[in-house]
């Protein structure tokens, strides 16, 4: 990653708004790949992370094709779980945002904090599709 598209700084300014509860941030592309992330997690937990959120996106995106309106948009994931709150959203052309944070955290704070960074610096966040040999097209 090039100085140039490396947006750490962002995910940075996310958790500080966020701390105490936020322990990760990743800004991956919808397809599951990892674009830059807050630090804190090794290059596999990372990875793993930026998968995980594009399977939830993606099985939301579903969920809305078959139980909502058809067009398969989606605003915000949220997966609960023992230890953990994960909480996805839309965040540009081809990109989402997600968090990791504590079981007891507000997700509609943590929700509305990420939709705001979203909002302030979304077109920081574009991810150029791909063609079939996975290279980004300008």
């Amino acid at each position: 990653m090039t100085p140039e598209t490396d947006h750490t700084w962002l995910l940075d300014r996310l958790l500080d708004d966020t701390r105490p509860s936020t322990k990760h941030a990743v800004v991956l592309s919808k397809d599951g790949l990892k674009l830059y992330d807050s630090g804190g997690l090794s290059e596999d937990q990372a990875e793993t992370f930026a998968a995980v959120a594009s399977g939830i996106q993606s099985l939301s995106s579903s969920a809305s094709r078959a139980l909502g309106d058809g067009s398969g948009g989606v605003r915000q994931s949220m997966s609960e779980f023992d230890g953990g709150l994960l909480v996805i959203i839309d965040a540009g052309d081809g990109t989402l945002l997600a968090v990791l944070a504590e079981a007891e955290s507000d997700p509609g704070f943590l929700g509305h904090k990420m939709t705001e960074l979203v909002e302030q610096i979304g077109s920081h966040l574009i991810s150029p599709p791909r063609d079939a040999e996975g290279i980004g097209r300008s």
